[in-house]
């Protein structure tokens, strides 16, 4: 996994706890927010939109991949994952595939609290043999 240095690492988390703060979920009242950094240093947050229409919610890494690509990035280096639980909050496995789009097996992916980082792992790790990109490519 490539090392993400303290400052960046605990910038993103951060700008995943504020999104979380921010997060518009009044009956789950399970609040997520997430993180986004971009090749040229950019980070891009989003969090959880819920629906009374449940399907139509959106996920936090969604929301946040939407800001990413709104801006004119299209490559993810790292990313946070901000939620509150027992567990590590870890993206859901929908959201693991729509970061595969944007971002590479060896990419981390840090799961904090408002406690602070609870896991640290890879897209990879979190979503092995991963469908992407390169499986469209002619000749694959």
């Amino acid at each position: 996994m490539p090392a993400l240095d303290l400052a960046t690492e605990a910038r993103l988390i951060q700008a995943a706890l504020a999104a979380r703060d921010r997060a518009y979920a009044p009956y789950s009242g399970f609040h997520v927010g997430a993180a986004l950094l971009d090749t040229a240093g950019g980070v891009h947050a989003g969090c959880n939109v819920e629906n009374a229409a449940y399907p139509q919610s959106q996920c936090a890494e969604a929301s946040a991949i939407g800001v990413m690509v709104a801006a004119g990035s299209r490559r993810i280096m790292a990313v946070a994952v901000a939620g509150q639980g027992p567990s590590p909050v870890t993206p859901c496995g929908g959201c693991r595939q729509r970061l595969r789009e944007f971002a590479a097996d060896h990419t981390p992916v840090l799961v904090a609290d408002p406690s602070g980082l609870r896991l640290r792992t890879t897209l990879g790790e979190l979503l092995p043999h991963a469908f992407g990109p390169a499986h469209l490519e002619p000749g694959q």
